[in-house]
This record gives C-alpha cells, sequence and structure tokens, in this order.
C-alpha cells in the first residue's frame, strides 16, 4: 500500500504566505505525476490547483498562476505547494494525490487526508 501525508497547512493573513509538503511512502516502484487539489468550505468537489510530472513539467489553474509554486523531490517522494499572496477564497482543504506505480505493472491515483488552509481578511 501507499501512504500520502500532507503537512504545513494553518491560519494566515491575506496577503501571507504557506508552504505545504506531501510525502509518499509505503510500496512504490515511481510516481508519474503529483498534484494538488482544494476544496472550498461548503462545495462538494475538489478542485485542481496544480500538478507536476517526473520531469518537472507544472500545470497551474488561472486561479493561482503566479502565486503558487509547485515542486517536488523525486528522491523523497515528495511534492511541495508554496503559496505567496494568499487570497481568502483560497481557504479550504488540501489534498495531494500521485499517480504511483506499486510494480512495473499496477498503478494507482492515491490520496493524502488533506490539510486546512484558511486565509483571514
Amino acid at each position: 500500500q501507499v501512504q500520502l501525508v500532507e503537512s504545513g497547512g494553518g491560519l494566515v493573513q491575506a496577503g501571507g504566505s504557506l508552504r505545504l509538503s506531501c510525502a509518499a511512502s509505503g510500496m512504490i516502484f515511481s510516481i508519474n505525476v503529483m498534484g494538488w487539489h482544494r476544496q472550498a468550505p461548503g462545495k462538494k468537489q475538489r478542485e485542481l490547483v496544480a500538478f507536476i510530472t517526473s520531469g518537472g513539467n507544472t500545470n497551474y489553474a488561472d486561479s493561482v498562476k503566479g502565486r503558487f509554486t509547485i515542486s517536488r523531490d523525486n528522491a523523497k517522494n515528495t511534492v511541495y505547494l508554496e503559496m505567496n499572496s494568499l487570497k481568502p477564497e483560497d481557504t479550504g482543504a488540501y489534498y495531494c494525490n500521485a499517480d504511483v506505480k506499486t510494480t512495473s505493472r499496477s498503478q494507482s491515483v492515491y490520496w493524502g487526508q488533506g490539510t486546512q488552509v484558511t486565509v483571514s481578511s
């Protein structure tokens, strides 16, 4: 099995910064895409915030471009999300996910348990 553990959430004032981390562990053969999603209060669906491939290619939601930076350390199976110039609308539960090969032939997407980010105005 594979576990993803997030950390780094918290309460911050608008304009502030936070850095989220997500470490994957367990039976990992390789990891392709790693990403961050968020679920705003009162909303049922999670929205994609950013993702990064094993080769370092990145993609961001329009709402966070220029403010958030996703990165990863392949040796540590860890993905990061640097969040700057935070806005109240960035508030939500942030979840990381990873597209993991547990063997050369077996691949699944795993999710972390989430970490709360609250931005006060």
